[in-house]
């Protein structure tokens, strides 16, 4: 199959990266602060400005934006998910293939990149990141989360304390 992608200097991209096993898997969050490490190094050699992240047990969502003139996104996610994946113990099962690639078979090979393309794009996906938990059924307001970027945008203003929660006291009963 003849996957595309698009490579735009210092573009603004949404990504969905999946556990090869979703079911019954919290090791992203089990083992957070491996995964934070990982992206602070890659980080340092290779650059990116952060808007939006959520880690859910068994995949997350970034919404990250590469400098001027730097196109390669796919550097960076490799290097994420390897640099978690070196430092977890290995317990996963592994298929003959992935043993002879001398691959974990932690992650999916693939991901989804989405390039955003204006402010009401941006925002949607922001939205939908911060949103995630409470789509998944981990907790019933966004607030509640405690592995994503949404406290750093309620501190900006963007969104309130409450935004999007089923906070019953919001609405008026009779």
């Amino acid at each position: 199959m003849d996957y595309r992608r698009i490579w735009h200097p210092g573009g603004t991209y949404f990504f969905t990266i999946n556990f090869l096993q979703r079911k019954n898997n919290d090791m992203l969050v089990q083992h957070i602060q491996f995964l934070r490490d990982s992206i602070k190094a890659v980080k340092a050699n290779h650059p990116f400005k952060t808007h939006g992240w959520v880690v859910l047990p068994e995949h997350m969502h970034c919404l990250i934006e590469l400098p001027a003139n730097d196109t390669d996104y796919a550097t960076r996610i490799r290097l994420i998910k390897m640099g978690f994946s070196k430092a977890i113990p290995k317990t996963e099962r592994r298929s003959a293939i992935r043993i002879k690639h001398g691959e974990r078979g932690i992650w999916q090979r693939r991901y989804w990149e989405h390039l955003i393309r204006d402010e009401a794009d941006f925002q949607a996906h922001l939205d939908y990141i911060h949103y995630n938990p409470v789509k998944h059924g981990w907790v019933k307001q966004v607030k509640d989360w405690p592995y994503s970027t949404f406290y750093r945008w309620v501190e900006r203003g963007v969104y309130p304390l409450n935004w999007a929660g089923n906070d019953e006291d919001l609405y008026e009963f009779e």
